[in-house]
């Protein structure tokens, strides 16, 4: 019973020293963009916000160029959000400025899907079904190629060139002032990302909410950090604008086919090919004319398991693929943010040990409470990584639930605190998913494409028009 004990708590310290060491690390990364997030902020309101506040999306300046922009949207098996979806656009950009045709590609043999897009296209000229020369599921980045491939036909025919290619997903909710801010702003940089807004479900607050703290962070904080260091910024995949001679020259250099089908992350690794590419990437954070955030809305996973397949594929295409696929180019600040990005897998078994130990030192605190075990002192340098580790992690929450806060009210900025344990579960759930198809992949198995289902639009509930 001793020497069982005895390797209980030898294990329990080498697991606490291994965590804690790598805990520090992930809040000192955190806590640098923090920072940086920081001094931006006070930088711009003592400087350029002190007379004038920050312009908002009808005060943009007017465009130098003019040119219809061009909505691709990959549809397989969507029947039940695509047509609520499109209806929902022709809705919020009745008003727009813009000239717009939306692509939606279907399949063949995904009659359902086909038929809620003709539904709309039938009352809507600008939009065009483009239905796929083979049967589906294949990849988003193939289905899209296709629907550049029926731009690239529709350009060639009315002698005319689109100023812009935007991306969207068949669940999203797209803001009535988005077309305008693409229209004004995509000529400044090459590429323009607006917010993701996630909308959680009413009967998932744990699981679907636990993506509003996640995006809340992200697209208010790291990719403004990201674009502020003059790092290229990944795209979200929806809500973002491509310069179309740009993605155009991205495409000649790819065989024709600007969205790469071997990646599960297109639009992530899309993001960084504009960066390579000379074109800059604009995090555009704007307040329309009733003070609301301009933002796509959509609901995300809802379930535990398909939220751990959605981030099983994430992981697997950013943290895993993307290390062979991309390297480490770039200048200092791009390095620094990829390895951002790649530490998710080690933050996940760094996670996993974490909580052994906390397994682990609960069992020994029972065995000295019945008189079995006399613990070990904690050497002083242990419990000093210890002391800091629990200021970043209040740090931490404290600084997530703000972002939720300023974003979704102080009740969700509540609930993001003990989201984090959920969000964790779900990090390692997905990493170990991960891992395992990485190396049947290493072992000649190809890499899977794991669709994500949708069931609603988030709509006019949101305020997304």
């Amino acid at each position: 019973m001793d020497q069982l004990i005895g390797m209980i708590e030898l294990v329990q310290l080498e697991l606490l020293l291994f965590s804690a060491f790598w805990l520090l690390v992930g809040g000192v990364d955190d806590l640098c963009i923090d920072l940086i997030w920081i001094s931006r902020t006070l930088w711009r309101r003592v400087t350029r916000y002190r007379a004038k506040p920050p312009m908002r999306t009808f005060e943009l300046p007017i465009a130098r160029t003019g040119g219809p922009i061009a909505v691709l949207i990959p549809a397989w098996a969507e029947e039940a959000v695509i047509g609520a979806m499109l209806r929902q656009c022709r809705q919020s950009w009745a008003d727009s400025t813009c000239a717009y045709r939306i692509y939606v590609g279907c399949y063949p043999n995904d009659n359902p899907s086909v038929v809620q897009v003709m539904a709309v296209a039938r009352h809507d000229p600008n939009v065009r079904l483009v239905l796929l020369g083979q049967p589906g599921p294949s990849t988003k980045a193939h289905c899209l190629n296709r629907l550049w491939d029926a731009l690239l036909a529709d350009e060639l025919a009315g002698g005319y060139k689109a100023k812009a290619v935007v991306l969207h997903d068949a669940e999203d909710a797209v803001h009535r002032d988005e077309l305008d801010i693409f229209d004004r702003l995509v000529d400044k940089g090459g590429a323009v990302q607006l917010p993701v807004i996630p909308v959680p479900s009413p009967g998932s607050r744990w699981i679907s909410g636990h993506y509003c703290d996640e995006f809340a962070e992200a697209h208010a904080k790291t990719l403004v950090v990201r674009e502020a260091l003059g790092a290229p910024l990944p795209l979200a995949g929806v809500a973002c604008a491509i310069d179309r001679s740009l993605l155009g020259r991205i495409a000649l250099q790819s065989g024709g086919k600007p969205f790469d089908e071997n990646s599960l992350t297109e639009d992530y690794e899309l993001g960084l090919r504009i960066g390579a590419a000379g074109g800059r990437t604009i995090m555009a954070r704007l307040l329309d004319r009733n003070g609301r955030l301009a933002g796509t809305r959509a609901c995300f996973p809802d379930t535990l398991g398909a939220s751990v397949r959605q981030k099983t594929r994430w992981l697997t295409g950013i943290a895993l693929a993307g290390w062979d696929r991309l390297g480490w180019r770039g200048n200092l600040a791009q390095k620094w943010m990829l390895l951002h990005d790649r530490r998710s897998i080690l933050a996940a078994i760094v996670l996993v040990a974490a909580y052994l130990c906390i397994v682990l030192t609960t069992i020994l605190l029972l065995l000295e409470a019945a008189g079995l075990h006399i613990r070990q002192s904690v050497p002083p340098l242990t419990t000093a990584l210890l002391f800091a580790n629990s200021l970043f992690l209040l740090w931490r929450l404290a600084v997530r639930a703000a972002f939720v806060g300023s974003l979704y009210g102080p009740g969700e900025a509540m609930l993001s605190i003990p989201r984090s344990i959920i969000a964790n579960i779900i990090a390692i759930m997905a990493a170990r998913r991960a891992c395992a198809a990485y190396i049947r992949h290493m072992k000649g198995e190809p890499l899977r494409w794991d669709k994500t289902e949708h069931h609603v639009v988030p709509g006019k509930l949101t305020g997304a028009d």
